[in-house]
C-alpha cells in the first residue's frame, strides 16, 4: 500500500497486481476476492431484480420519431478519446486552435454535439467510462468493476445487442488485453474481435506510456477494419493524451507553441490534444476515401477529465476564468467531456442539454432503430423529448438542468444554481421539493446499479429476441484468421470493404506519423507473428459466420 497506494482497489491490471504483491500473495487475495464474489452472487433473490426493473422502466425514455431508425444498418464508429475535456473545444492557446479538426467537427452541419455532456467515472476511470458505453449501468462505489467483476458477469451490452441485427464488433487498443481486464470482459460484452498490442507495431519508440500512439493505432487498423463484415459496430480506444502527457519531439507540431505555466502537466496537455486530434484528422481522411464514411456513424466522446482539480486554478486564466473565484462548482463544470455524434444523413446541432456516458446506449440504440424499452439500463436517450434531465456523478453529485447539486446530500449538502453559479443558501419550498426528488432518484440510480451488478441479475433476465453472449465461442489470438477465413467462405456475399474494394484500401490511408515514414508496410502488412498463428478451430458454420 505504500508503495503502490490503491493498488488493491483499482486493480487495472492483475499481472500488474502480482508484480508488486508475489505470486503467492496474489493468489490468496484472488481466491478470497472470487470467494466473495461468490457469496454476493448466491444473495441474489427475484424481489431485487423487480424492483431493478421498475426502476429503469419507469426511467425509460420513449424514441424520438424524428431520430428513432435514421442511421438504421449502418456502420457504428466509436472513437474514445482518452483524458479529452470539453473546455479544450474552440480552445486557442497562443492564437492557434488546440483542436482544430475537433472544433470542424463540433460545428459541422451533420454532426450532433452536447456541451452539457459529463463523465460519470469512479475509481475505474477509462473502464467504468467503457462500461457505461456499453451497458448504460454505472460502475461499481469501490474499484473497477471490469476488473472486479467482469470475468462472471452477464451483460446486455451494445456488441451483442447489435450481433442480433447482424453486426458484427471489434475494439482496436495498442495495449495489453490484461488491461483493465479485457480480454475478459469483451467476450462476456459480446466483442467477436479484440485487437490489443498484439496486433501491431512493437518497437519501443512506437508506443507512449499506456500504448501504441494514437496517429499508429488508427493507421495500422485499418489493415484489419477492411476486413470486418459491414454492418460493424467498432471501438477505438486512444492512449496518447493520458497523463503525463508526455510526447516525443518528432511527434510535435512545430507550427503549435503550448503554453508556459509553473505546471508542465498543463503545458503538455495541449501538446497531446493536439497530436490527438492530428490523428482524427488523418483517419476520417481515410474514411472518406475508401468510401466508410458515408454509410457509417461515428461517435466520439470524451472519456474522462485529464486535468485534475488540483491543476484547475493554474488552468484556470487559460480558459477565460479567474483563480481567485475558482470554486467547486467551476471543478464539477471541469467534469465535461466532449459528445458528438456524426453522420452525413444527420442535421447537426449543438444541443444544451444534460447528458452523461450513462446515456449513450440508449441515444444509440434509437438512431439505429433498435427500442430499449426491454433492457436494463439507467441512462436515458438524450434526443427524446421525455428523456430524464439530470444525471448523477459516480461520487453522488447531481447535475440537472436547474441544479448542481455536490455530494446526493440535497439541501443539507451545497447546492449551486446550475447556469449563475451561485451558491444557494435560502431555498424556496418549490426548490426543496425539486432537490429532494433529484437526490433520491440519483440515489436509487446508483443503488440499483450496484445492486444489479454486484449480484450479477441479468443472468436471470433475458429481454425477447436477446441472446447473451457466449465467451467461449471468441479466441481474440486468431482474429485475422478468422476474419480471412469468414471473407472466403462468403466468397461474392462478403461485405467487407476489402471485398467491395476487391483488394486492400491500405494504400488510402494518409499519415505523417515520424515513425512510419520508412516503414509503409506497418500499415499495409499484417505482422508476422499475427499471421503465423494457426486457427485453433475449424468451426465455421453458417450461424457464426452470419453473427461475425
Amino acid at each position: 500500500e505504500t508503495s503502490r497506494p490503491r493498488l488493491l482497489r483499482n486493480t487495472f491490471d492483475r499481472s500488474y497486481v502480482v508484480k508488486y504483491l508475489g505470486i503467492d500473495t496474489f493468489t490468496a487475495y484472488d481466491c478470497f476476492k472470487s470467494a466473495q464474489n461468490v457469496q454476493v452472487t448466491k444473495n441474489a433473490n427475484a424481489a431485487d431484480l423487480n424492483q431493478i426493473l421498475t426502476f429503469t422502466k419507469k426511467q425509460n425514455a420513449a424514441p424520438s420519431s424524428s431520430y428513432f431508425g435514421i442511421e438504421k444498418n449502418r456502420n457504428v464508429i466509436i472513437i474514445h478519446l482518452e483524458s479529452f475535456q470539453q473546455f479544450l473545444i474552440n480552445l486557442k492557446v497562443n492564437g492557434k486552435e488546440v483542436t482544430p479538426f475537433l472544433n470542424s467537427l463540433y460545428q459541422n452541419k451533420h454532426t450532433l454535439s452536447f456541451n452539457n455532456f459529463y463523465h460519470q467515472v469512479g475509481l475505474g476511470r477509462t473502464s467504468d467510462a467503457e462500461n457505461m458505453l456499453e451497458t448504460s449501468t454505472y460502475g461499481i462505489p469501490d474499484g473497477s468493476l471490469f476488473t472486479s467483476l467482469g470475468s462472471e458477469n452477464t451483460f446486455q451490452a451494445a456488441p451483442q445487442i447489435l450481433r442480433q441485427d447482424g453486426y458484427t464488433s471489434a475494439v482496436f487498443h495498442g495495449n495489453v488485453g490484461s488491461f483493465w481486464n479485457r480480454n475478459d470482459v469483451y467476450k462476456n460484452m459480446g466483442y467477436n474481435y479484440f485487437f490489443d498490442k498484439n496486433y501491431y507495431s512493437s518497437q519501443s519508440k512506437d508506443a507512449s506510456g499506456y500504448g501504441l500512439k494514437d496517429k499508429l493505432l488508427f493507421a495500422e487498423s485499418v489493415k484489419y477494419l477492411e476486413q470486418m463484415q459491414q454492418p460493424f459496430y467498432a471501438k477505438f480506444i486512444t492512449v496518447t493524451n493520458h497523463i503525463p502527457f508526455n510526447l516525443d519531439k518528432e511527434d510535435k507540431d512545430p507550427n503549435f507553441k503550448t503554453t508556459n505555466t509553473a505546471d508542465q502537466t498543463i503545458n503538455n496537455y495541449f501538446e497531446t490534444a493536439h497530436y490527438l486530434d492530428e490523428a482524427l484528422r488523418e483517419f476520417f481522411h481515410y474514411l472518406k476515401s475508401s468510401g466508410l464514411y458515408k454509410n457509417s456513424m461515428v461517435v466520439i466522446y470524451g472519456d474522462h477529465y485529464g486535468l485534475s482539480n488540483s491543476e484547475n486554478e493554474t488552468l484556470a486564466p487559460i480558459i477565460g476564468e479567474s483563480s481567485d473565484t475558482w470554486n467547486t462548482y467551476n471543478n464539477v463544470q471541469m467534469q465535461r467531456v466532449p459528445f458528438m455524434i456524426h453522420a452525413n444523413n444527420l442535421k447537426g446541432k449543438i444541443n444544451h442539454e444534460i447528458a452523461g456516458e450513462i446515456d449513450v446506449l440508449p441515444t444509440l440504440m434509437h438512431l439505429l432503430g433498435i427500442n430499449n424499452k426491454n433492457y436494463v439500463q439507467f441512462g436515458s436517450d438524450m434526443l427524446s423529448s421525455k428523456r430524464q434531465n439530470w444525471i448523477v456523478f459516480r461520487n453522488g453529485t447531481i447535475v440537472s438542468s436547474r441544479y448542481i447539486i455536490v455530494g446526493a446530500k440535497g439541501i443539507k449538502g451545497t447546492v449551486y444554481d446550475r447556469v449563475s453559479g451561485k451558491q444557494i443558501i435560502n431555498f424556496t419550498p418549490q426548490e426543496k421539493k425539486e432537490i429532494s426528488e433529484l437526490a433520491q432518484k440519483a440515489k436509487a440510480s446508483l443503488h440499483y446499479s450496484d445492486l444489479l451488478n454486484n449480484h450479477n441479475l441479468l443472468r436471470f433476465y433475458t429481454p425477447t429476441g436477446f441472446v447473451p453472449a457466449d465467451p467461449t465461442q471468441f479466441d481474440y489470438s486468431v482474429n485475422y484468421q478468422k476474419m480471412i477465413a469468414i471473407r472466403n467462405e462468403l466468397a461474392g456475399n462478403s461485405t467487407s470493404l476489402y471485398s467491395r474494394h476487391r483488394g486492400t484500401t491500405t494504400n488510402l490511408y494518409r499519415t505523417d506519423a515520424a515513425e512510419l515514414k520508412d516503414r509503409k508496410q506497418e500499415i499495409t502488412q499484417v505482422p508476422d507473428s499475427v499471421k503465423n498463428i494457426k486457427e485453433n478451430t475449424k468451426n465455421k458454420n453458417s450461424s457464426e459466420n452470419t453473427n461475425n
